[in-house]
């Protein structure tokens, strides 16, 4: 990425009023989603956003630079939720949950981002590093099942890479369905919990040890 304007002096002008490098990467994330990331060119941007490809590269040395800072924006939500979840002193099928819960708010405020992370296939340098991290998550997530399970929490007769797997193929498929509607103030978050608490009913009901 370019680098800032020194303090004081005036920044270059950017295209068209309003794309600035957030803008930018949110249109580019809608273009790759629909075109696949392959089959979109820096032409194909630029008249998406109805600006030159020289106002893109203000922003951006090359198109991959847009592929990472998306990915990494799904994968850095992701991971936060981790941070978060991992430091926590409860059990680990509470972590569990938390961390679905977690994640579902993620994919739901994220859904672009998140939906382009799911349909990376390792075909540039950045796809497989993110690939790598996603990789990374899974393990957390398996070993967050296989504790559960040491702690008689979960049911023991499923494999803990397994469980997890289908675990969180049930939270990334909400990313085929799930499309955020025109609320009004505050009702968006309430119908990302009602999410929440649909995935998890559904998944830990099955997988808890009755008591």
């Amino acid at each position: 990425m370019r680098s800032a304007p020194a303090a004081g002096t005036a920044a270059p002008r950017r295209g068209r009023p309003g794309y600035d490098l957030e803008s930018l990467l949110a249109v580019a994330v809608t273009v790759f989603n629909e075109r696949g990331y392959d089959g979109t060119s820096m032409e194909d941007l630029s008249k998406r956003l109805g600006i030159s490809k020289s106002s893109i590269y203000y922003h951006v040395d090359a198109k991959e630079d847009l592929l990472r800072m998306a990915l990494d924006r799904a994968l850095d939500g992701l991971f936060g939720v981790a941070d978060q979840v991992t430091s926590l002193e409860v059990p680990a099928i509470e972590r569990l949950e938390l961390l679905v819960r977690g994640s579902v708010r993620v994919l739901a405020e994220r859904l672009p981002y998140v939906t382009l992370l799911l349909r990376a296939r390792g075909n540039t340098s950045t796809q497989r590093r993110a690939l790598a991290r996603r990789r990374q998550f899974d393990q957390l997530v398996a070993d967050l099942v296989a504790e559960a399970e040491r702690a008689g929490d979960i049911r023991p007769d499923v494999d803990p890479a397994i469980t997890a797997r289908l675990l969180f193929g049930m939270v990334n498929s909400l990313a085929e369905w799930y499309r955020p509607a025109a609320r009004p103030p505050g009702g968006g978050a309430d119908r990302v919990d009602g999410l929440a608490d649909a995935v998890c009913a559904v998944a830990f009901d099955g997988l808890r040890v009755a008591r």
